[in-house]
């Protein structure tokens, strides 16, 4: 089974919960820069996009990274980052087609949705879908419609 987050853009308020709490579960402090899921505002049609990592099978930021930071895990299926191997370049930012990678300057490296592997990893729902009182984030498999 693979996890994904499925976005439903219709119901998404734009209320930013889901951007919260991922900040505080990760780096315990509030502060939506340091979200791993954005929420965009379509401003042409007033519709909120929640945007995280999307986990690419065939990843332009793994190909980008010059450390061999990043690496698909298949049997996860999720994009997972070498914190350690992460030398802060920025071509991964770069190659990322959803803008889904941001530069933590304390770290010196790079952050991306993991899909809260820590939580999933234990039976867990990643804390953005779980927040989400619209329920416009849910996790689910990649092959269950």
């Amino acid at each position: 089974m693979e996890k994904v987050l499925k976005i439903d853009h219709e119901k998404c308020t734009g209320c930013r919960l889901c951007e919260l709490v991922c900040a505080v579960k990760h780096d315990g402090i509030s502060n939506p820069v340091r979200s791993r899921i954005r929420v965009i505002k379509w401003e042409a049609e007033g519709v909120y996009i929640p945007m995280s990592c999307q986990q690419c099978e065939d990843a332009p930021c793994v190909a980008a990274c010059p450390g061999k930071a990043l690496e698909r895990n298949d049997a996860a299926g999720r994009v997972e980052l070498d914190y350690d191997a992460c030398i802060g370049c920025r071509a991964c930012m770069q190659a990322c087609p959803y803008d889904a990678i941001y530069l933590n300057e304390e770290r010196g490296a790079v952050e991306k949705c993991h899909f809260c592997a820590h939580r999933v990893e234990v039976g867990l729902e990643p804390a953005c879908a779980v927040v989400c009182p619209e329920n416009a984030i849910i996790s689910g498999d990649l092959h269950d419609p």
